[in-house]
């Protein structure tokens, strides 16, 4: 093997796609951090704004919402808060009212979510269902309803 062979093994393109890295995604990351004045807002915004591919950061300590939008790995940026500011993070479990079926149903509604806001229950199969009446109870409840023209007049 002479010279050339071994500088040309060294400067070969990796054989493997594990060594190619993949552009992270433009995307929005919703978090719940507990802030508590405007030191803990600080704090926060001082972790993230140095962040590389992070383009704004957004807080608001009412809601202890924070939104980051850039090109950025979630679970990163997650980590990042947690490590640096020492606060638990979890991602944004609330949606606008509007965006429930039922914003009242048990896995819904949340006494501590923000104004305007229930649990995202859409995809989490954790939360209660709610009670649907079998075709039995159906038809017996139809028996005596008022709408309808044939039901038992007994009651």
């Amino acid at each position: 093997m002479g010279i050339v062979d071994v500088v040309s093994e060294y400067c070969s393109l990796p054989r493997t796609r594990r060594h190619i890295k993949k552009r992270k995604q433009f995307q929005t990351v919703e978090m719940k951090v507990r802030i508590d004045c405007e030191g803990c807002e600080r704090k926060v915004k001082k972790a993230l704004d140095d962040m590389k591919g992070v383009s704004s950061v957004e807080v608001v300590a009412k809601q202890n919402k924070v939104t980051v939008t850039g090109y950025v790995d979630a679970a990163k940026v997650m980590r990042r808060v947690a490590y640096k500011t020492g606060k638990r993070v979890e991602p944004w479990p609330y949606v606008p009212y509007e965006m429930v079926a039922h914003p009242y149903a048990p896995g819904a509604y949340d006494k501590r979510a923000p104004a305007g806001y229930v649990r995202n229950v859409i995809g989490d199969p954790s939360a209660a269902p709610l009670a649907r009446a079998s075709s039995t109870e159906t038809r017996y409840t139809a028996a005596f309803s008022d709408e309808n023209p044939n039901a038992c007049s007994i009651m």
